[in-house]
């Protein structure tokens, strides 16, 4: 088998009309194309003027990576041929986009003889779901889509789509027919319990509250159900709360609407506004169980204007021995404290662990119970007991989380269960991530990287390069199209072997998609190639960048890991843009700064434009946060004042871990562990000698009131 190794152009992003295998040679089909759909554009009569521009753009090269490459031979697939098939794929795909539906109809049976030929069948057919003709929703069709392409993602996704139409318009029986959906989501799920109950077979409230998240089909399920008796106060109380804590107001209306009397609601809405002059206008105390909840609910939400008065007016209202006191609940005044506890926590407010301890051990979400135990580890002298009690308080999956298990294991450890504590360690210290690795040194090992599994054979490979969803999200990448390719490519991982994901991986790699080669090779489960998973590409000119400032490689590149997959052009939802995912402003700053006469805002996905300014601005905010990979990883994510802010709320020296594990963005808390986990792999492979996480952690020394002048 020859070695084919394409380069890096099926790494465009969805919104590029289409690869630079769909370039001038398919060019040549879109007259043609054109002039035939024309004539359909009076159909629509919404879209008469509009004309089709389905002319694709050449994709940009990217540089050849070097591969290392197993003894297997190894190959991606055959070039792509331009056809007028394909080209009516690309037309078809933009008429979807635009809304040209008869274009998009008369487009079908031209595309239909390519690879990707289903594709333009599913626009049109999930549009006559939605909006269906005046005969009615198109069934046959819907069946004969669904038989022709078996254990297809478009296929099941079909299933989903039609499944959910039925349910929408109370066809229960369809429902069920089409039931289960292989890539289900809870709308679906929603839809076939509605489906069940309403054909007889009765759903329990445990099954609801289970599937439930905010969407149409499962508040139809919701609306039916407590309609029924099913669900009731006991069970949708403790959602509308998690609602409120949550913020998500629509939510939580909709939640008040199904246990409040119809004259409640008014107040509701009153203390929603004003919760402060709601609270001080009642004159009366709170009787029934509704009256004190929005009681309640109101005292949770003055916290979310300053919780220093907040608790102020609960304490000498509320909290005080008194009838008002009496009338409320503990376990009530003990959630509004709780409330307070996580918006203490979440400015890293010292107060947060008291306001927790007065709250106890009560029923939080998972969200908050998390942020418990994280105040307590912010504490100068940590209350183990209190951790591990924490900890057991919470759901049995979330204990099961690898860090909750290492931070019981540390409060196991600190109180002299060393057997309890290595037995804890041991269950996750063999996983390739942040708290894995941390239990590996508890148990005194250093970090190295597995053992290579034996090489992909060329059967294997030649097994993936036959795989139809595999072969169909190649070309999907090959077009840029990358929203599609990338569903395709998951859902044909399905099932798959060890050996078989390795191979796909490979298959990846070949094709130079580096976000696949990663995420495909990280299901394995009991062989492990890491130099798919973490592959270090484009022939160490990333290396090169970072040795020309003294900057390590390893830490680099497990940011860029982490930030774009190795996606030259990944663009993410606030505008960052690249292999280090640089903001405009941002990038435009560093240029001036290092002298970069030929910036461009055009320029900044361009490989060493990206580089060169990524590792500069990383290196500038390394050396404003005192060296630390930890507090510059959190800085380069967050912007670099918020980590000075982050330590300075410390009164005492902390560990690394505890800093990380307590920043307050979710997003750069999951981000700053990821790099530095990635970093200890990149430098074990790089320098073939073992590594610390905790050491790379360091510690983080408070200096008190901070700033910078960075952006």
């Amino acid at each position: 088998m020859t070695q084919t190794l394409q380069t890096g152009r099926y790494q465009k992003s969805a919104h590029k009309a289409a690869g630079a295998v769909a370039g001038a040679g398919l060019r040549r089909w879109l007259p043609l194309l054109a002039l035939f759909t024309a004539a359909c554009a009076p159909v629509d009569a919404q879209q008469r003027n509009a004309s089709i521009n389905a002319q694709p753009q050449a994709a940009a090269q990217a540089a050849q990576p070097v591969i290392s490459v197993p003894p297997a031979v190894l190959a991606g697939l055959p070039p792509t041929n331009d056809t007028p098939a394909l080209a009516a794929v690309v037309a078809a795909r933009e008429a979807m986009q635009r809304k040209q539906w008869s274009i998009l109809g008369a487009l079908v049976p031209q595309a239909k003889s390519d690879p990707l030929g289903m594709y333009p069948e599913y626009w049109l057919l999930r549009y006559q779901l939605w909006t269906p003709p005046a005969s009615g929703r198109p069934t046959a069709a819907l069946q004969q889509f669904v038989s022709s392409n078996p254990d297809s993602y478009l296929a099941d996704r079909l299933r989903g789509d039609w499944l959910l139409a039925a349910a929408r318009s109370g066809d229960f029986e369809t429902v069920r027919k089409l039931a289960p959906v292989k890539n289900s989501n809870a709308q679906i799920e929603c839809a076939i319990l509605d489906a069940q109950h309403m054909t007889g077979k009765r759903v329990t409230a445990a099954q609801a509250t289970s599937a439930f998240a905010p969407g149409s089909a499962c508040w139809a399920l919701y609306d039916q159900l407590v309609a029924d008796g099913v669900l009731g106060w006991q069970e949708i109380e403790p959602q509308l709360r998690d609602a409120i804590e949550a913020n998500k107001t629509t939510d939580a209306r909709k939640f008040v609407q199904y246990i409040f009397e119809p004259g409640d609601l008014k107040a509701y809405d009153q203390l929603m506004k004003d919760p402060m002059r709601w609270l001080t206008r009642q004159d009366r105390l709170p009787v029934g169980r509704n009256e004190k909840e929005l009681v309640t609910i109101a005292l949770a939400r003055l916290a979310r204007s300053d919780v220093s008065v907040a608790d102020s007016y609960l304490r000498r209202e509320w909290s005080k021995s008194g009838e008002w006191s009496k009338a409320m609940a503990k376990s009530n005044l003990a959630w509004v404290r709780s409330q307070y506890a996580l918006t203490a926590a979440l400015k890293l407010d010292s107060r947060a662990d008291d306001w927790y301890r007065e709250a106890g051990h009560i029923r939080m979400t998972e969200y908050n119970a998390a942020w418990k135990v994280r105040a307590a580890l912010r504490q100068p002298k940590i209350d183990w007991k209190w951790v591990i009690e924490s900890i057991d308080q919470m759901p049995p999956a979330q204990q099961a989380d690898p860090s909750w298990v290492y931070w019981k294991a540390r409060g196991q450890a600190a109180l002299g269960n060393k057997e309890q504590a290595a037995a804890a360690y041991a269950s996750i210290a063999d996983r390739f991530d942040f708290y894995g690795q941390l239990a590996a040194e508890e148990l005194g090992r250093r970090i190295n990287v597995p053992p290579r599994p034996a090489p992909v054979t060329d059967q294997e490979i030649a097994e993936a390069r036959a795989n139809p969803g595999l072969r169909r999200a190649v070309q999907l990448f090959r077009l840029g199209w990358r929203a599609e390719a990338v569903p395709e490519w998951n859902y044909s991982l399905r099932g798959m072997s060890d050996r078989q994901l390795l191979a796909a991986a490979e298959l990846a790699r070949a094709e130079n998609i580096y976000d696949r080669v990663v995420n495909t090779s990280d299901r394995t489960e009991k062989e492990f190639d890491f130099s798919q998973r973490f592959i270090a590409p484009f022939e160490g000119r990333v290396t090169a960048k970072a040795n020309a400032i003294a900057l390590d490689p390893a830490w680099v590149y497990g940011l860029i890991r982490q930030e774009s997959r190795f996606i030259m052009d990944a663009r993410s939802h606030v505008g960052a843009s690249g292999l280090m995912q640089l903001m405009p402003a941002t990038a435009k700053w560093v240029a001036g700064k290092i002298g970069m006469s030929d910036f461009t805002p055009d320029s900044v996905n361009d490989f060493d434009t990206n580089t060169v300014l990524g590792t500069n601005y990383l290196n500038m905010v390394l050396r404003d946060l005192d060296g630390s990979q930890m507090l510059a990883s959190a800085g380069y994510n967050a912007g670099p004042r918020r980590p000075h802010n982050w330590r300075s709320t410390f009164t005492h020296p902390v560990e690394g871990a505890i800093f990380a594990e307590t920043i307050p963005f979710t997003e750069t808390r999951t981000y700053v562990k990821n790099v530095m986990s990635n970093a200890v792999y990149y430098a074990a492979m790089f320098s073939g000698q073992p590594q610390s996480l905790k050491e790379r952690l360091g510690s983080v020394v408070p200096l008190g009131a901070e700033t910078t002048a960075l952006p």
